[in-house]
């Protein structure tokens, strides 16, 4: 019989005020928790938070985020500047320039051979415990040519992944500068900003690119390599960071 993913809903509350629930595998959430935070902007670096406290509710998760001055102020004021709700789409965004920001341009990166993509992404695929037994999840991982595979987060939805990938890396106080981000799902312009907010310069996924995305990893100097299955890929952005 074939094992099911669990499905939960998440609260993410800052200092007390509940700012986003997600649908997401409830595991790793401290990574998540930290890594949200980064990747939303509502910290800088980890040192803005203070605590993190779990709890499990009859419906649901409640992971409690408490900030420190700092970020605390940023936060606050990121709330007094929400219009209000929205029928669909993105809610609490001002205008359309708010809704796709330009992430911080990343800088360097290493330049990497068409093997040693392929062979990342292969680990990637081989690392997947949740996925190997359910079929039903997504995976982030962040990968160094000398270090290998170094993390690697699953989720059943492809951003709560990333982020907890992201939560990880930050915890451990690991620079992600110099590898590659791998993902098994799409590039949509989400993923994009967030692989920006961790810094990492190439992103590397199974399936392919959104336009938005691409041009927003245009402007962020990020190198997009998709549709990375059956020994080949693409590039579409920035290829100067790939050797073929």
């Amino acid at each position: 019989m074939r094992a099911i993913p669990e499905e939960t809903a998440i609260a993410l509350t800052f200092n007390g005020t509940t700012h986003a629930v997600m649908m997401a595998t409830p595991n790793d959430l401290e990574d998540f928790a930290y890594g949200f935070s980064l990747t939303e902007g509502q910290i800088e670096t980890c040192d803005q938070i203070r605590s993190v406290d779990i709890s499990v509710e009859d419906k649901g998760i409640d992971v409690r985020i408490w900030l420190d001055g700092s970020a605390t102020r940023q936060f606050l004021d990121r709330r007094r500047r929400i219009a209000g709700p929205t029928g669909c789409g993105l809610c609490g965004v001002e205008s359309l320039a708010d809704a796709v920001p330009v992430p911080k341009r990343v800088a360097g990166g290493n330049t990497f051979q068409a093997e040693a993509i392929l062979g990342a992404q292969q680990v990637l695929f081989d690392a997947q415990t949740l996925h190997a037994e359910t079929s039903a999840v997504h995976a982030a991982g962040y990968w160094e040519p000398d270090a290998g595979l170094v993390e690697i987060r699953e989720d059943v939805g492809r951003h709560n992944a990333l982020d907890k990938l992201a939560g990880a890396l930050a915890r451990q106080r690991r620079p992600a500068h110099d590898g590659i981000i791998l993902l098994t799902s799409r590039v949509s312009v989400e993923m994009v900003q967030k692989a920006a907010a961790i810094g990492t310069p190439v992103l590397v996924a199974v399936s392919a690119p959104t336009a938005l995305a691409v041009r927003t990893a245009e402007a962020a100097g990020i190198t997009i390599v998709a549709v990375a299955r059956n020994n080949a890929f693409e590039v579409f952005s920035h290829a100067d960071r790939v050797v073929v």
